[in-house]
This record gives C-alpha cells, sequence and structure tokens, in this order.
C-alpha cells in the first residue's frame, strides 16, 4: 500500500470509500434518451422574451437568499396548500441531502427498491442505516404487508416513496401510502419528480399529515438544466431543515429564469401534451414486438423487460448506432435483463424503435 493511500484510508470515512461514484454517460453525439428530460426547447419568441427578462440580471450581487419571489411562484403553480412552507435546493437531490443529514448518527432509512438511487447513495455516504424493501416482481407494485412489516421492525426515521417510481415508471397505490402515512412514526417523504405526467398527488394531503414532505423537481418540466427542486410541508419540519440549506444555494439566473418558466404556463403544457401522446404511441410500438415486456407508466418514460436477448448487448448497439438509453440490467435483481426508454420527439422516438428492431435481429 503506497503512503497517499494510507492517507486516503486514515483521512476519509469507510463509508465514503466504499461508494461508487454516480456515473454520467457522456451523451454528446447521440439521441439521448436515458434521462428523462423534456426533449423539446422553447420557442424562439419564449427565448426571446426570457433574455430580456435576464437583462436585468445582476450577476455582481448574491441572489436572494430566501427566495421570495420564486417560492410564491412555486407554489401558486404547484398547489402547495397555504399553511405549508417550502424549501429550495440545487436540484431535488441536495434535498435528499438536506433532509438526511439532518438526522442523528446511524438513524434507519427505508424506501421500497428498486428505487431512485440516491436515497441509498447518499444515505450509505452519510453512515445511516438504509433498508430496502423489495417491490413485487410481476408489477413492481409495493408489497405493502412486507412494507408495513418493515417499518414496525426497524422504525425509520424517513421513508422516501417515489411517485411514480423511477426507474419503474407506475404510481403506487394511493391507500398503501395512507397506510404507510398512518404506521410510520418518523417522516415520509413522496418524492413527485414526475408529477407532469403523472395526475396523481399528494400535495393536497400536507394538510392532513405532520409527517407527511411532498418532494418536487422542475427538471422534467423541462427546466433540467436549471437544477431546482423544492421541498412542501409543514413550517416546523422546513424550517429545522432550512437550517442546514447552504446560504445562497439558487443562483441568481435560476432564480430568474424559474419565475418566468412558471408564467410560460401555455408553452409547458403543450409539451407535456406533446410527451404524454408520444409515450402512448411509443409503447404501443414496443407493445407490437416479440418477446418484450413494456410495464404501465405514469412518467416520461418507459420501462420493459427482454424476454429472449440480453440487455447488455442490445444497449451496445443501440449506443453504437448513436441512441442512448438507460441500461438497468448491471443492477440485477428485479431489474435484470431491463432497459429504461425516455420519451423523446417523434423522429426520436422513430429513430429508437428502428434502431431497436435492428438491434434484436441482430443480438440473438
Amino acid at each position: 500500500m503506497t503512503e497517499l493511500q494510507v492517507e486516503v484510508e486514515r483521512l476519509l470515512r469507510p463509508e465514503v470509500r466504499a461508494l461508487l461514484a454516480y456515473h454520467v454517460p457522456d451523451s454528446r453525439g447521440f439521441i439521448k434518451l436515458d434521462a428523462m428530460e423534456n426533449p423539446y426547447r422553447w420557442p424562439a419568441e419564449t427565448v426571446d422574451l426570457w433574455l430580456e427578462r435576464l437583462r436585468s440580471a445582476e450577476p455582481n450581487r448574491y441572489p436572494d437568499p430566501a427566495c421570495h419571489g420564486l417560492k410564491s411562484a412555486l407554489k401558486q403553480a404547484n398547489g402547495v396548500p397555504s399553511q405549508s412552507e417550502v424549501l429550495l435546493g440545487n436540484g431535488s437531490d441536495e434535498i435528499i441531502q438536506i433532509l438526511l443529514m439532518a438526522l442523528n448518527p446511524g438513524a434507519p432509512v427505508m424506501a421500497p427498491e428498486p428505487t431512485f438511487v440516491m436515497y441509498r447513495q447518499i444515505s450509505q455516504s452519510l453512515g445511516l442505516r438504509f433498508i430496502g424493501v423489495p417491490l413485487n416482481a410481476d408489477d413492481f407494485s409495493l408489497d405493502i404487508e412486507a412494507f408495513l412489516s418493515a417499518i414496525k421492525t426497524h422504525q425509520p426515521d424517513i421513508i422516501f416513496l417515489a411517485y411514480p417510481n423511477n426507474p419503474t415508471g407506475n404510481l403506487f397505490g394511493k391507500g398503501d401510502i395512507d397506510r404507510i402515512l398512518a404506521v410510520s412514526r418518523g417522516l415520509v417523504v413522496v418524492d413527485e419528480a414526475y408529477a407532469p405526467y403523472a395526475e396523481a398527488s399528494f400535495m393536497s394531503e400536507l394538510e392532513r399529515h405532520d409527517n407527511l414532505l411532498v418532494m418536487r423537481t422542475l427538471s422534467k418540466l423541462g427546466l433540467a438544466g436549471l437544477r431546482l427542486g423544492f421541498l412542501s410541508g409543514h413550517p416546523r419540519w422546513i424550517g429545522e431543515f432550512d437550517k442546514l440549506r447552504l446560504p445562497y444555494n439558487i443562483n441568481v439566473l435560476t432564480q430568474m429564469s424559474a419565475e418566468f418558466a412558471l408564467e410560460q404556463h401555455a408553452v409547458f403544457e403543450r409539451q407535456i401534451s406533446l410527451i404524454l401522446q408520444q409515450r402512448n404511441l411509443l409503447r404501443a410500438a414496443l407493445d407490437a414486438m416479440a418477446d418484450i415486456q413494456t410495464y404501465p407508466t405514469s412518467a416520461n418514460f418507459i420501462l420493459i423487460r427482454l424476454l429472449r436477448h440480453d440487455a447488455n448487448v442490445v444497449f451496445s448497439s443501440l449506443k453504437r448506432s448513436g441512441v442512448l438509453v438507460k441500461n438497468l440490467h448491471p443492477s440485477g435483481g428485479l431489474l435484470s435483463q431491463c432497459l429504461r426508454i425516455t420519451v423523446g420527439t417523434p423522429e426520436e422516438n422513430q429513430r429508437f424503435i428502428a434502431t431497436f428492431s435492428q438491434a434484436l435481429e441482430v443480438s440473438l
């Protein structure tokens, strides 16, 4: 062992050294269907209005640390109850980190699995005890009895429920989540990252449950480049978590751009409508193929399972052809032989279907 390796082991916590970095592949030159982004740019006239708004920006000054205007706009646009407060983060990842940093050392954290990997990764990086409860294998629904039993056994301080779930795309049963809220002594975070596509939400339930927090991001709506997420809940909880938020974490350009974007209702409604139409067409095309299983989705992506083909081989074939999707097979378990496809533009989706069909033909 070298002297540097000795120093690394001496200075860094074992939880950190045991982690694998979150890998984001280089997507330059690819049809990008791997990251659940809105594929549509703003119309030219909207861009002109946005740039005109930014002329008044003062990047030489610190941004509003409390984000008063942006918070008000987010509350109104997302139907946040009047008695609830919001916490803003540099993407929802920062909010997850803040929530977990607030817990006691070694606290139990629970989520169904497979789900958004950052719940486990951030928990482990902070030395917390993460408990993953497997979903039902046939349809990725909550195994509610197993989940309730795990709550009784481990008494988690916080539970994360992605609604819809990533990477599976399905909505868990509302009645199941109600039961979890009723029995949990800790916090229950309902992560509604894909709310624009889901037509389902727990936002209106905030006033009924003091232990409920609802988290959202603007990334999937069409503002992934701004990195803005927010958490809604009882002011007492939000006030405590706000103590851990770094000052000025939402920069002036993000604040101004997000406020402007939230005024552009018609632009985003049209884009969401197009994505939902394309989601149906894309799933129908996949369902028409042999040896492919698709799963119901309430998000802007579709999870598929290859029944006869090797997912690694098909993924590599797609990549060589310039199409990038998410290969979930390396995760193993319930995601064996699974790929996740983001809904793109009509042209991107047609290119994917054609390339995917060819990949299946040559990979047997």
